[in-house]
This record gives structure tokens, sequence and C-alpha cells, in this order.
């Protein structure tokens, strides 16, 4: 268990961002963090959430639009250039490619000479949301449910402080789920 959040600690402050190229999110992210901006949330491009390189075929007209590509380590390494990892709350939405992005940080992280146990964010996880709902998914539903669980149980021994799930049923009702579908299939990811 962490301590209770001090009651005059500054709130977090995250704004969802990414941008065209690694290089141009990390400046977004540095000029935000130096307005007072307290974490960071990442966005990244379709290509990046559906498992694509950015030179993938089925990547064309997607890479950098509605996010930042990631699609190996020196990417990685771009993006949080000069932001210490340890001493930043990072909060990735990433579903199908969590585990693969969530190594990627940690890497970054022990280049900088962090210790992995301080790093604090999430990563949003939530494969089902994207098999029911978005079609992003990349693993059909068991093995999802697998990496979802893998996520967690890793997080739980090596990154005390990291949250390995963050359910999201908007989606759902955008899928059309009723309300009481929407709040089923949430609870039931969640537990």
């Amino acid at each position: 268990m962490t301590p209770p959040a001090r009651k005059d600690a500054p709130w977090l402050f995250r704004t969802y961002a990414g941008h065209s190229t690694a290089e141009k999110s990390n400046a977004l992210y540095r000029a935000n963090l130096a307005r007072g901006q307290t974490g960071l949330s990442v966005a990244f491009d379709l290509p990046t959430q559906t498992g694509y390189d950015s030179d993938h075929v089925l990547a064309r007209g997607e890479v950098g639009k509605v996010g930042v590509p990631v699609c190996h380590l020196g990417d990685m390494r771009a993006l949080f250039q000069g932001i210490p990892l340890d001493q930043m709350n990072t909060s990735m939405t990433i579903n199908a490619t969590a585990p693969w992005l969530l190594a990627l940080y940690i890497a970054v992280a022990e280049e900088q000479g962090a210790d992995i146990a301080a790093l604090q964010g999430t990563v949003q996880n939530d494969i089902i949301k994207e098999y029911l709902s978005r079609g992003t998914y990349i693993c059909p539903p068991k093995a999802s449910l697998r990496l979802i669980t893998d996520v967690a149980a890793y997080t739980a021994e090596h990154l005390p402080k990291w949250n390995p799930m963050n359910v999201c049923s908007y989606h759902l009702q955008e899928a059309g789920a009723t309300p009481e579908q929407e709040l089923a299939y949430a609870l039931a990811t969640a537990i």
C-alpha cells in the first residue's frame, strides 16, 4: 500500500497528447511540463495501437495522425528524451499493444538509470473493450485476457506504483451497447 496522498499536494494534470513524430511529441511534452503540467498522457497513432510499423502498407495514411507513432525502442527513447521517467506519472492510452509499449517504456527508464519500482503511471490495457467495440485488437479474447493478466502480474511484482489497467467502457456504448450492457462488460473485464 502506498501512503495516502497529501491534501496539500498538487493535483495530477496530464494532457492527452501525441504529435506526428516522437521528437515533436517530446517537444510538446517538455513545453507542457515547463508550463506546470504534472504528468504525461500519451496518445498513440492508429498503427501503433494495432501493432503495425509505420512503414507497413496497412499503416499508410494513418501514421502520426491521431497520436505519436512508436515502432521501436529508438522511438520510445526519442519520445521521452530529457524527461526523467522515475519522476513522472505517465498514462499510456494503449490496449492491444500495451504489454509491448510498457516494456519499451521500462527499457527507456532503465537506460535513464531509474529504479523501475519508482515508476508511476497507467496503461489502459483494456484489450477486451478493443475486441468488443473498436476492432483494434490483435489477439482473440482468450489470449487477450492472458496479456491483460500478465501485465497486471508483472506490474504488481515489479512496478508497485503502476496501474496495470484502466477499464474504459465508453466505447462499448458508442458501439451500440445499452447502459446496462456497458456496465456489465466493464465490470466483467475489471474482475
